[in-house]
């Protein structure tokens, strides 16, 4: 019986955490920050894709995630992240693969 309960409490953090880890946090900012000039390099291989820069938010400001290639996934596109306009500002949405 105890094993089943351990089982259980320790399967109930790994989803929660899991969960958790996937939640896109959207805050809302009344400035966009400025994005740095970024000049884009020779792609390091062939097949790179350029993943352009994007903001994450990190508890108190918006930090610039730096731009990178990345190998590409056959059969998807990349969307990349984009400011959305909300009432009184604005919120950023991370890009995605589609």
């Amino acid at each position: 019986m105890k094993t089943i309960s351990k089982f259980l409490m320790v399967f109930t953090i790994l989803i929660t955490t899991a969960i958790a880890s996937n939640a896109q946090v959207r805050v809302f900012v009344r400035t966009r920050p400025v994005e740095p000039v970024i000049v884009r390099p020779v792609a390091p291989y062939r097949g790179a894709i350029w993943i352009p820069g994007e903001w994450r938010w990190e508890g108190r400001r918006y930090v610039y995630v730096h731009p990178h290639y990345v190998h590409e996934r056959r059969g998807h596109v990349w969307m990349p992240g984009h400011w959305d306009n909300v009432r009184g500002g604005s919120v950023w949405v991370s890009g995605h693969w589609r």
